[in-house]
């Protein structure tokens, strides 16, 4: 038996969880969302909680158990808290200004960058060199927050760049390090 997989999942007061064909519907304060499931699991609402089982023991529902499981429960969390990942920018002359809905860069190019959010995203600019990316959807929070990283990913030797927030990155000796150990 799956360990994630048979853990039942609460449901808030203020959330509302649907289950119609192949696919779970979850209502809260924050929005909705939805997500089909796989045929070789069932999803079942009972008092409050939501239960997952699966068809067979074969490798295939046993990992469908617990991604189901999981799918599920974040879609709850989602829906009643939201999700949020930070990113912070480093580096001389590098910073980011919020333009409506918009993110504008400035990272060392010779030209401004600009990132449109999709939708249900929203953007928290903290001073010059700080970002939070808020929504309900963890896969789409993510799935932006490495996107805005990928536009100026840390490099090793100044550590300049676009990181996580708390992400440490590695520095590199440069070439005066390598002309000392040749000696």
């Amino acid at each position: 038996m799956s360990r994630i997989g048979k853990l039942p999942v609460a449901i808030p007061t203020n959330v509302t969880v649907q289950v119609a064909d192949s696919t779970v519907r979850v209502k809260g304060p924050k929005g909705e969302l939805q997500q089909k499931i796989q045929a070789v699991v069932r999803v079942a609402v009972q008092d409050n909680v939501v239960r997952v089982e699966r068809a067979g023991e074969t490798k295939d529902h046993r990992a469908a158990h617990g991604l189901t499981r999981t799918l599920v429960a974040n879609m709850i969390e989602g829906v009643s808290k939201g999700y949020r990942k930070s990113l912070e920018i480093q580096g001389v002359g590098y910073r980011v200004a919020k333009a409506g809905e918009r993110l504008n860069f400035q990272l060392g190019f010779s030209h401004p960058l600009s990132y449109e959010p999709p939708k249900g995203i929203t953007f928290a600019v903290e001073g010059t060199n700080r970002i939070h990316v808020d929504g309900i959807d963890k896969q789409q929070v993510g799935q932006v927050a490495a996107e805005i990283r990928a536009l100026r990913p840390p490099e090793p030797y100044k550590g300049k760049g676009i990181r996580y927030e708390g992400e440490f990155v590695k520095k590199k000796l440069g070439k005066a390090g390598k002309a000392i150990g040749k000696a």
